[in-house]
C-alpha cells in the first residue's frame, strides 16, 4: 500500500478538537516517518465549510458525497450537531457506504450515534462520551453500550469515549499499524505522558462526586473511604448504620447508584489503582492498603476491571520516577476519596 487513505466525516456544528486530536496526530505520525503515510481528508456534506460547536468555521478537502475508497481507516467526529447528522439520511447514507469501503471504521464520542442510526454497530459492543450511553442504548436495543471503556474495538469497528479520548485513539490506530516506537514518538511530540489502555475506565468515583445527600449514606461513604482495609461487608456496614442490611441497600441504590458490595469493590479497585499510578509500593503492599488482602485477588480484581494485571496497569499509567518515595500512606488515599465523597 503507498499510502493509507483516511477520512473524516465532519458536520455542521461538529467537535473541533474531535477533528484535531483525529488528524494532528496522524500528521504527527507521517511526520516521524510513519510508512506508508497518512492522507487524511476532512470531508463534509456538499464539500461545504463546516462551522463547529465552538463556533470556528472549517474548510473541507472532500465533498461527502464524492468520496470514493477503498479506505483504510473512516473516521465519524461527534459534537453537538450529532443528533441533526443522525438524522439526516443522506449523511447516514454515505457513512454506511463509505463504511463498506474502509479497511475499518471509526467514531469519536457522540459521533457512535451515527455509527448505530447507520446500523453499523449492531450485534457489537460499543462506547461513546458517559453522558450519552444510556441514551444511545435506548435508541438502538441492538448495540451494547459500554459506557466505562476509552476505546472499543470490536471487530474492524472502534468507538471512542468523549473529546479528547480521540486521541487515545489515534495512538492506538498507529501502534496497530506502525508499531509502538512510533505511538509512542507521536505521544511525546503531543506531550501526553503515556498512552492509556482502551479499556481504563472514562470516568472515577474520585472525579465524580456520588449523590449522597442522605446523611446515614454520606457516613458510611466516609466510613468506607476512612479506611479500605477494614471489614466492610455488607453486614457491617449495616451495624454501623443501626439499620439492616436490606434497607441500607435500598439507599445506597437509591443515592449511590450501586449496591453497598459494589461501592467498596469500586472504591479499593480505583484507590490501588491510584497508588499504582503514584507510588512505588509493592503490589503486594497496596493490595494490603485498598483491602485485596493479597496480590492475587488484586490481580484478579485489575484483569475484570481493567482487562489488565496490576503491574501492566502501573508501566501504562504512572506518572512517578524510580526516585519516588515509598513512604505514601493510605491516607493519600483516604482523603482523595473523602474529599469527593464530601462534595
Amino acid at each position: 500500500m503507498a499510502e493509507r487513505r483516511v477520512v473524516v466525516i465532519g458536520y455542521d456544528a461538529a467537535e473541533l478538537l474531535d477533528i484535531a486530536c483525529v488528524t494532528t496526530a496522524l500528521q504527527m505520525a507521517n511526520a516521524e516517518g510513519a510508512s506508508p503515510c497518512y492522507i487524511v481528508r476532512l470531508a463534509a456534506p456538499g464539500g461545504r465549510p463546516i462551522t463547529c460547536g465552538t463556533g470556528l468555521t472549517l474548510q473541507v478537502q472532500e465533498s461527502l458525497e464524492r468520496v470514493i475508497g477503498p479506505l483504510d481507516t473512516l473516521v465519524v467526529v461527534g459534537g453537538i450537531g450529532h443528533e441533526a447528522a443522525a438524522r439526516d439520511r443522506s449523511i447516514i447514507g454515505h457513512v454506511r457506504r463509505l463504511a463498506r469501503e474502509s479497511r475499518r471504521t471509526a467514531s469519536v464520542c457522540t459521533g457512535a450515534g451515527i455509527l448505530a442510526a447507520a446500523g453499523l454497530l449492531d450485534g457489537r459492543r460499543a462506547t461513546t462520551h458517559w453522558q450519552w450511553a444510556d441514551t444511545f442504548a435506548a435508541r438502538n436495543p441492538d448495540v451494547v453500550f459500554d459506557p466505562g471503556p476509552i476505546f472499543i474495538r470490536d471487530g474492524n469497528t472502534i468507538t471512542s469515549a468523549g473529546v479528547t479520548s480521540a486521541l487515545d485513539l489515534t495512538l492506538a490506530l498507529i501502534e496497530e499499524d506502525h508499531g509502538p516506537e512510533l505511538a509512542r514518538r507521536v505521544a511525546r511530540n503531543l506531550v501526553i505522558y503515556m498512552q492509556r489502555p482502551g479499556n481504563q475506565a472514562q470516568m472515577s468515583m474520585f472525579t465524580t462526586a456520588p449523590p449522597v445527600a442522605d446523611g446515614l449514606v454520606r457516613r458510611i461513604v466516609d466510613h468506607i473511604n476512612g479506611d479500605l482495609s477494614a471489614d466492610l461487608t455488607t453486614a457491617t456496614l449495616a451495624v454501623a448504620a443501626g439499620v439492616s442490611e436490606r434497607h441500607l441497600t435500598r439507599l445506597f441504590l437509591r443515592h449511590v447508584g450501586r449496591t453497598p458490595g459494589r461501592f467498596v469493590r469500586q472504591a479499593r479497585i480505583e484507590a490501588a489503582a491510584h497508588l499504582l499510578a503514584t507510588t512505588s509500593l509493592p503490589v503486594a503492599v497496596v493490595a494490603a492498603r485498598c483491602g485485596f488482602g493479597t496480590a492475587e485477588t488484586l490481580r484478579q480484581a485489575f484483569v475484570d476491571r481493567y482487562g489488565i494485571p496490576p503491574s501492566r496497569y502501573r508501566s501504562v499509567n504512572s506518572s512517578t520516577s524510580t526516585s519516588t518515595s515509598m513512604s505514601a500512606s493510605k491516607d493519600t488515599v483516604a482523603t482523595t476519596a473523602m474529599s469527593t465523597s464530601r462534595a
